[in-house]
């Protein structure tokens, strides 16, 4: 589908319903920038569009719930989830103060990490506070608490360079909502808990034993499946969690990547992977695939890269430490030309990036 049926078709549904003629501006980018503390909007424009970028809002959070750990984007793409160190919360276009997703069961709360499943409609959050447990929290896409669970106590060890970092990930096995947590292991390696409820409609899910694999760098939703990130590429977890070498995804070759993304865009399953600069200061590619090419494409070199996000008609834009660009992924799957438009620089300490519908605007008679 060309990326104007994508923008017109909510356009002429509304109209067919209301007999008015509604405007839906173009998506805006929600960005979680200053280490944390900051969320910002920003209105791009269509790629297209040559008009200036402009900048619609920025809120400074509270106190008690910096640093935020993530924003991501609610199934209907008119809210977005602000993962903070206290709460969970949904806000809108004007990013005011939203919905707190229900409180967990446990306390303290020290949101650390989340995920959310490949539909957006499952939220995974890790809790780990100061010499505390390692808990999680699964919320519904309206903020309805599903399950919470203590994991295994996690003996960490020492960091480096090398260490692998703590992953989660979130699924359907079945029909039930299944967790998956990737932590450090000593002696090397990753270890790997899998987290589901064992009744129907039980509050409190069971953790497995941890089961020790080869290091994980990160894990994403992609289909029914995850796939892990690992030193020799991209593979899908089994289903008892452990990377499965025979499942590994060619189309990104046997190179170590640290990061790992999933997207719907323009009616495909992309998914799209950076091996780390390791703070060496050397750019690194990102590579997109379309599920269906021999090899995955690559964007462009990055440092610092922070994450990324498209949107619902294949715009990715890549945030790193202090900049923010565009491309076309529609244009450049098919034809090799992202059309690269730089949007931002000079951000401090930028750390996620979603996208956000605003809301229809009837105009005045």
């Amino acid at each position: 589908m060309k990326r104007s049926a994508l923008l017109l078709a909510p356009a002429l549904l509304l109209a067919a319903c209301t007999g008015t003629e509604e405007v839906i501006p173009g998506p805006r980018v929600v960005l979680l920038v200053d280490g944390g503390v900051t969320l910002r909007t920003l209105a791009p424009n269509d790629g297209l569009n040559p008009a200036p970028i402009s900048d619609d809002a920025s809120v400074a959070l509270p106190p008690a719930s910096v640093p935020a750990v993530s924003v991501d984007t609610l199934p209907t793409g008119l809210q977005v989830a602000l993962t903070a160190r206290d709460r969970v919360e949904a806000r809108g276009a004007s990013l005011a103060p939203g919905t707190p997703f229900a409180a967990p069961t446990f306390t303290p709360v020290c949101f650390t990490q989340v995920a959310l499943s490949a539909a957006r409609n499952r939220v995974l959050a890790l809790s780990a506070c100061d010499n505390g447990p390692q808990q999680l929290a699964l919320y519904g896409e309206t903020g309805t608490l599903i399950w919470t669970a203590l994991l295994p106590t996690f003996l960490p060890p020492s960091p480096g360079p090398d260490t692998p970092p703590i992953r989660l990930a979130v699924t359907q096995v079945n029909g039930v909502d299944v967790g998956v947590v990737a932590r450090p292991r000593v002696g090397g390696g990753s270890e790997v808990v899998r987290v589901a409820v064992t009744t129907a409609g039980n509050a409190m899910a069971e953790a497995s034993a941890p089961l020790p694999t080869a290091a994980i760098r990160d894990l994403a939703p992609y289909g029914a499946d995850i796939v892990a990130a690992t030193d020799s590429g991209l593979q899908k977890l089994r289903a008892t969690g452990e990377p499965d070498a025979t499942t590994a995804l060619g189309a990104f070759g046997k190179t170590r990547y640290d990061r790992v993304w999933s997207a719907l865009a323009s009616s495909r399953s992309l998914l799209m992977a950076w091996p780390s600069d390791l703070g060496n200061g050397v750019a690194q590619p990102l590579r997109v695939w379309d599920g269906a090419a021999t090899n995955a494409a690559t964007v462009a070199s990055f440092t610092e890269l922070r994450d990324v996000t498209v949107t619902l008609d294949g715009v990715l834009y890549v945030l790193t430490r202090t900049t923010l660009s565009s491309y076309d992924t529609v244009y450049g799957l098919t034809q090799g030309n992202w059309r690269a438009r730089p949007l931002l620089s000079g951000l401090n300490e930028a750390r996620a990036v979603t996208w956000l519908l605003p809301p229809a605007v009837t105009p005045a008679p």
